[in-house]
């Protein structure tokens, strides 16, 4: 065991030093990590971040592209074999093609490398000429990133926050309800712990469709390959007698075996390899879904953020192995859901939402930053008179009926105290507004030459996350 460990990490240290040199006398390569929660949008943003670097007509706020820095974008074979390719043409097929839809979502680890040649501004620039610089984009989901979480969290304190939250959330009536017929201490039954493990997988789903964001483990939510698998054949127990062959000692069994053969090596073959990070968030969902869910979403971007390792990556943080995350992005998703009069309101209320993940990574030293974003713009605005006011409206074509409507989504407060402090304070509604939301279905839309899809603030997370590597 502990040779093995040396062994594996002289290699990720023989890799971090390969990585630092290449970077430096050939072509430096970015690690773009892409996630965020059920329904972020984390697909439709890859999608359009990539097709809008390719043809930058409308990538403005980025400074490489305005300037012209930017002299050629293509896609290249990701150098990561054993990683599916991310699939950028069908995805963006879908959303712009002759019947837009959305496209499906993220269940698993993928990758796109886009190769950009710059031009280097300055003296140095002008005599060496274009470079080439590589942009590898790895998707994966944010349930997936929660889990990092439980390495620090034994079976008896994860039971025992995961109860906790199943009492508090109505979705887990059902699950807790079957926890009273069940002895921890008896005799190891299979069927038993089976049906336990998919009535708390069952919870979980339930939980997540109605706007909860921790919902760990999340392979309960996205299985993969490990469906049915004992790896996912657990479920918490209140603390109690855990004898040799009882069900508490194989459920506390079967939870550390998934730290170890699931959460472990995503964070060593994936997440620990990242240079820059967006983390999507959809905050205008969970505010539709009440105060607990904002609450929630709170706490899950503050042990989102637990999970990294911020700070300024350098020369003997390369060859020491030690790789931090130098920059990470929240961004508010379906800006296109409200006027741009209330885009302020939603990334203050982000950046509040955000605040305690945020403080902890800018005190470690990376830069953080939050801002709200449509990465593929869905509706237009209008505005009414009803009742003697104006009331700024967005207009789309609604996903379940395919129908034109327009929507008044309710005022965001200009003072995010006024929803965090209810959510904090466990309240069950919003006290004085709904706030409404509805599903569209991408536009059709007409792309000139040169034009990549619509979109709000895409090019700004461009320059925020990656501006600085294109000089």
């Amino acid at each position: 065991m502990v040779i093995s460990t040396i062994a594996d990490g002289v290699s990720r240290s023989v890799e971090s030093v390969t990585g630092a040199v290449s970077g430096v006398f050939f072509e430096p390569s970015i690690r773009l990590g892409v996630t965020g929660l059920s329904r972020a949008g984390k697909t439709v943003f890859i999608t359009s971040l990539v097709a809008n670097l390719m043809d930058r007509a409308r990538m403005g706020g980025l400074k490489a592209a305005a300037d012209g820095a930017i002299k050629a974008a293509y896609l290249q074979p990701q150098p990561d074999d054993t990683v599916p390719r991310f699939a950028f043409e069908d995805h963006l097929a879908a959303m712009i093609g002759p019947a837009p839809h959305w496209p499906e979502s993220t269940r698993a680890v993928s990758e796109l490398r886009l190769s950009l040649k710059v031009q280097p501004s300055g003296l140095l620039g002008a005599l060496s000429g274009p470079r080439v610089t590589h942009l590898d984009i790895v998707d994966y989901p944010g349930e997936w990133l929660l889990d990092l979480g439980l390495l620090d969290r034994s079976y008896v304190e994860w039971s025992a926050q995961a109860l906790e939250k199943a009492r508090a959330r109505g979705q887990g009536a059902a699950f807790i309800a079957a926890l009273e017929g069940v002895d921890g201490g008896a005799k190891l039954e299979e069927p038993v712990a089976k049906a336990l493990a998919d009535r708390f997988a069952e919870y979980l789903r339930e939980a997540r469709e109605a706007g909860y964001s921790d919902c760990t483990p999340g392979r309960f939510l996205l299985p993969g390959e490990l469906e049915g698998s004992p790896a996912l054949t657990f479920a918490p127990l209140p603390e109690g007698e855990a004898g040799r062959g009882s069900l508490r000692r194989e459920m506390a069994r079967r939870y550390e075996a998934y730290k170890r053969a699931v959460v472990k090596p995503f964070f060593r073959d994936h997440f620990a390899r990242i240079d820059r990070q967006v983390v999507l968030v959809d905050v205008l969902g969970a505010i539709h879904a009440g105060p607990r869910a904002v609450e929630d979403l709170r706490q899950a971007m503050a042990d989102i953020l637990g999970a990294f390792r911020p700070g300024r990556n350098g020369w003997l943080t390369g060859l020491l192995g030690g790789k931090r995350v130098e920059r990470i992005l929240f961004a508010a998703t379906k800006a296109d859901h409200l006027h741009h009069r209330q885009h302020a309101a939603l990334t203050a209320i982000t950046e509040a939402l955000v605040r305690e993940a945020k403080d902890r990574a800018d005190y470690a030293g990376a830069t953080t930053a939050a801002m709200s974003i449509a990465a593929l713009r869905a509706t237009v605005e209008e505005t009414r008179m009803h009742e003697g006011r104006e009331l700024d409206l967005v207009r789309g074509r609604l996903l379940e009926s395919g129908r034109d409507a327009a929507m008044y989504p309710g005022e965001l407060p200009a003072d995010p105290g006024r929803l965090l402090g209810a959510a904090r304070q466990g309240s069950e509604a919003w006290l004085d507004e709904d706030y409404a939301v509805m599903r569209f279905a991408p536009a059709e839309v007409s792309l000139a030459p040169g034009e990549g899809p619509p979109h709000i603030r895409l090019d700004r997370a461009a320059e925020f996350l990656i501006g600085d590597r294109l000089r």
